[in-house]
Formats: structure tokens, C-alpha cells, sequence
């Protein structure tokens, strides 16, 4: 059992699910925190991490530290996605060993699975098949994150468990249209777009304040707003109406987690499950697949929760699903059986979820 007054790194603390960890951390008693920010220690940097960890020794590690972004940001920055993430991983886990870190979590994502992989989506389908070719540079980096906690487990002893959660959205998401994930894009764009159904261009200059698109903020100009807007799929029709663009069919099907359960859930097994726990009965002599997938074991179509978005916002203007631009890949389904097994459950649905997102986005 880890104790409450033990030494944890948290990597990552003001992202989306690291602020949920160490919130989740905070209420459970936990106090004694080492933080950095990314400009106050730059985890790609091979001798900044390992003077770090000589000078602060912690006893437990969360890496929820990454370069993340949708399928446009993946798809772009594909360099900066495989060669960060990288040095990230490899950099913490490897100083933890160093410095004989007590247990140390590493956060991925299902993305690690290939793009026809079976459904629901057990651990063993890892490298069994071709990855989404959008997303594979960072999915190849997780993969070697969980490789690594494996490998160091089995030659070292050491006890790095990995998880992969799957979509998370939460207090703290990126709404950034440049870079967003799917659902904190959609709220966003439909908030906007019932922002110009309502004429309250005052609305949508505020909302740009908070987060330029492209460096126009809400000084910028008003034809320069909706142009932005427009190409970002938020766009005023001639006859006064609004449409929100959407990639691809809306057929895909996703699964959502709400980041504070994943923070719960990361506690839980911080607290709670060794590899030990995990390897125990496999009477194997090839370990492998070692990493827990963390999610709900439900999905719904992008179409579904399009409509959901703009019900919950309540805006009544129109959907336009771009069959032009890529869907993705056409299901991703955990199977959570393994995180069942060990004791934890999601409790927020999506319903509720998309509720509470919108109203912390509102505040």
C-alpha cells in the first residue's frame, strides 16, 4: 500500500488526466508532491530528467506526460509525435529503475491496437495486425512505453505497470480546434455554432479569448472570425442557419471514459495491483501483453454523439457528415474484463459526462 506521506512524481500534473490524478491524489490524503511544469523541467531531455531524479529521488512515478492530440495533429506532426513521446518514456522509466522507484504507472492509449483488431479489444490482440496508419507514430511510441515497464519488470524486478485508457474528455480537456480530440472539438464547435444561431457574436468573441483559433482572438475581425470559424466546420449558411461540419461518416464507434475515473482508476491500481498481481497463474514462460486496459466497455457512433452534443447544448441548426475526410478506424472497443477482475468499475455515463464537460467549459 503505497503511504500517504510517500514521494510522488507526478509527470504530466497539469494536463487532462494528470490534474485529475493528482486531484484524485489530494482528496485520497496524499501530500507530498513533486511537480514540474513543462517549462521547469523538459522530460525530452535526457540529463535534465536524470539530474531531476538524483536530486528529488521519488519513490512513486505517474507518467501521464505525452504529446497528444486528434487525428489531425497525429496525422501532421507525425515526427514530433513518435520522437517525443519516445524520449519522454524513455527518459522517466529508465530513471526510475536507476533510482529504485517503488512502482511507477505509465498511461498509453488503445490506439496501440491494430486497425482491424478483434472486438471487444482484449490486451492479446497488441501486435497481432497493421496499426491505424493515421495515429501510428504515437501508437508505435505507447507501444514501446508498455514494452519497456514489461522488459524492466522482467530483467529488473522493478514493478512499472502500464494502462491504456481509452478516449477520455474531462475538466481540463483541449479545446484547441487546431489540436482537440473528437468529443471536446464537437462541444466546442456546436457550442459555437449556437453562438451564431442566437446572433450573439459577443458570445463567440468571448469563447476566442479564451482560446484563439490560428491567432484570431475576439478583438480580431468580424469577417476574419467567421473565416476562421469556417474552416474549422463552423459556418453560417446564406438562409441564416448554422452548420457544423464533422469528419468522416459519423458511422465510427467510440468509447469514452471521463479522465476523473481514469485518475481514479490509475490511484487504484498505483495503490492496489503489482505485475506480480498481473503475471500471477499465466504459467507461461513468454510474458507478454502485461498492460491493463482501462475504459467503460461501452461505445456509441460519432453520429450518436453529435446529436447528444447538440441536444445537451441545444442548438438546432445542422450536421454535415464529411464522408471526404477519414473516419478512423471503424471501431474501438475495449474489453475491460482484466480491470474488472482487479476490482474497478467506471460509474459516470456518457450522458452524464457530456453534461458536466459542457457546464466546466462554460464557467
Amino acid at each position: 500500500m503505497m503511504e500517504l506521506n510517500a514521494k510522488i512524481f507526478v509527470a504530466g500534473h497539469n494536463g487532462l488526466v494528470g490534474s485529475a490524478i493528482l486531484k484524485n491524489l489530494q482528496q485520497k490524503g496524499y501530500s507530498n508532491f513533486i511537480l514540474r511544469t513543462r517549462n521547469e523541467l523538459n522530460l525530452t531531455d535526457q540529463k535534465a530528467v536524470a539530474a531531476f531524479f538524483e536530486r528529488e529521488k521519488p519513490e512513486y512515478v505517474i507518467l501521464a506526460a505525452a504529446k497528444v492530440g486528434g487525428i489531425v495533429a497525429n496525422n501532421r506532426y507525425r515526427a514530433d509525435f513518435i520522437y517525443e513521446n519516445l524520449m519522454i518514456q524513455n527518459n522517466v522509466i529508465h530513471q526510475s529503475y536507476l533510482y529504485g522507484v517503488k512502482k511507477l504507472v505509465f498511461l498509453g492509449s488503445t490506439c496501440i491496437y491494430p486497425r482491424e483488431a478483434n472486438q471487444p479489444i482484449k490486451e492479446t490482440e497488441l501486435l497481432t495486425a497493421p496499426l491505424e496508419y493515421t495515429n501510428e507514430p504515437y501508437a508505435i511510441a505507447k507501444i514501446a512505453g508498455i514494452k519497456m515497464c514489461e522488459s524492466y519488470n522482467l530483467q529488473y524486478g522493478t514493478d512499472f505497470i502500464a494502462v491504456m485508457p481509452t478516449n477520455l474528455y474531462g475538466p481540463n480537456d483541449n479545446f484547441n480546434l487546431e489540436t482537440s480530440h473528437v468529443l471536446p472539438a464537437m462541444i466546442r464547435k456546436i457550442h459555437l455554432g449556437k453562438c451564431l444561431e442566437n446572433n450573439s457574436m459577443q458570445a463567440v468573441r468571448h469563447d476566442l479569448d479564451k482560446c484563439p483559433i490560428e491567432g484570431i482572438d475576439g478583438k480580431s475581425p468580424e469577417n476574419a472570425i467567421l473565416n476562421v470559424l469556417e474552416k474549422y466546420g463552423v459556418k453560417q449558411l446564406p438562409d441564416g442557419k448554422v452548420q457544423i461540419e464533422i469528419w468522416g461518416t459519423g458511422n465510427p464507434r467510440r468509447e469514452f471514459l471521463w479522465s476523473e475515473e481514469m485518475a481514479d482508476a490509475t490511484v487504484y491500481i498505483m495503490q492496489r495491483v503489482s505485475f506480480s498481481d498481473i503475471v500471477a497463474g499465466t504459467g507461461s514462460r513468454e510474458i507478454r501483453n502485461t498492460h491493463i486496459n482501462v475504459g467503460t466497455g461501452k461505445d456509441i457512433s460519432i453520429r450518436e454523439i453529435a446529436c447528444l452534443v447538440k441536444g445537451k447544448i441545444g442548438f438546432s441548426g445542422n450536421l454535415w457528415f464529411n464522408a471526404d475526410k477519414p473516419d478512423g478506424a471503424m471501431k474501438k472497443l475495449t474489453d475491460v474484463t482484466k480491470l474488472h477482475s482487479l476490482g474497478w468499475q467506471h460509474k459516470i455515463e456518457i450522458e452524464e459526462g457530456v453534461e458536466r464537460i459542457y457546464k466546466w467549459y462554460n464557467d
